[in-house]
């Protein structure tokens, strides 16, 4: 992989396009929706080689961790907060995961995290810049 440590950082959400359309493509509830609009999450990533320790920080205190190591299954959390299991790939420098009903990529790219979730053809992109 190019840059081992290239994930590692504190990330605060900055803009995101196609939000709407998405979360009602993969049926989070209405409230969810409200909850996840615009909101000011924080990504904190810790990356040692292959193994990742992926945290989001909501307003309000609420957290959800991800960890997993590249190339094995790990047991993983939804956008909505359900449970499943993923193996997490590297694809040239993005990290890709089959959630159950989208597919998730996340890169640096420019010093910012920019993750894009696919659903059905419906494309959400979320960016993030670098806090820490």
């Amino acid at each position: 992989p190019k840059g081992t440590m290239a994930f590692t950082g504190k990330y605060e959400f900055e803009g995101d396009e196609n939000y709407d359309a998405f979360v009602q493509k993969i049926g989070l509830p209405s409230e969810k929706i409200e909850m996840g609009r615009n909101c000011k999450i924080v990504t904190e990533v810790v990356q040692n080689g292959n193994d990742f320790t992926w945290t989001q920080h909501f307003p309000g205190g609420r957290t959800t961790t991800n960890t997993f190591t590249v190339g094995k299954e790990a047991d993983m959390e939804t956008f909505g907060g359900k449970k499943f299991q993923a193996t997490v790939k590297l694809e040239d420098g993005k990290l890709v995961a089959e959630f159950p009903n989208y597919r998730h990529t996340a890169e640096i790219s420019g010093g910012k995290l920019v993750e894009i979730s696919t659903s059905s053809g419906v494309v959400y992109k979320r960016t993030s810049k670098k806090i820490a």
